[in-house]
């Protein structure tokens, strides 16, 4: 089963915030399959097929910076290995409206992606990247957690569609076919 975490802040005060494009392209999934969510200890969970492969969708409930203890707590619990995990989220250093695929590598000061790291002691999952692109300040945590701006709106409902693609694609062709379509920027997206 593959596990497909999207990383965000619980709350409506997040609600279309930057950081929580996550959270967007899961619910966006959701909708594509038929699922609905459901709370499940420290996460709202959603089950359901993709090519008629079982998946879980989950959205921590434990803030961005705790996310590896729900991601973990669901990995445990329904006995998934690490390379059946999937993890979608923001990214400072793409920019608005890319996505980019990629297995394993560091955190980039991404604290949802660090608290997965530490709590699963593996760095080797899945991780689809929406960008975000950098501000034109230095305030980082007011940028991420602000509400997307009407003119990046257009630019980032592309990418949810197609990181949500992606996540169709990885678990029905596989991974590499996933990487060479997307990886190259929305221009080469079909």
């Amino acid at each position: 089963m593959h596990v497909i975490a999207g990383l965000g802040n619980p709350g409506s005060e997040y609600e279309r915030t930057r950081h929580n494009l996550g959270f967007i392209t899961v619910d966006a999934i959701a909708d594509r399959i038929g699922a609905n969510f459901k709370k499940n200890d420290n996460y709202l969970k959603a089950e359901g097929f993709i090519g008629g492969k079982k998946v879980l969708l989950i959205k921590p409930l434990t803030f961005m910076n705790l996310s590896g203890a729900a991601v973990t707590a669901a990995m445990s619990y329904y006995k998934a290995d690490i390379g059946d995990l999937i993890v979608i989220h923001d990214d400072l250093d793409i920019e608005t409206g890319r996505i980019k695929i990629k297995v394993g590598g560091g955190t980039a000061g991404h604290k949802g992606i660090d608290s997965i790291i530490s709590s699963l002691g593996s760095k080797d999952f899945i991780r689809i990247k929406i960008g975000i692109g950098r501000p034109p300040h230095d305030n980082i945590e007011g940028y991420v957690l602000g509400k997307i701006a009407s003119e990046e709106a257009r630019l980032s409902e592309e990418a949810i569609k197609r990181s949500a693609d992606a996540v169709e694609i990885i678990i029905n062709e596989g991974l590499e076919k996933a990487m060479n379509l997307y990886n190259s920027g929305p221009e080469s997206d079909t």
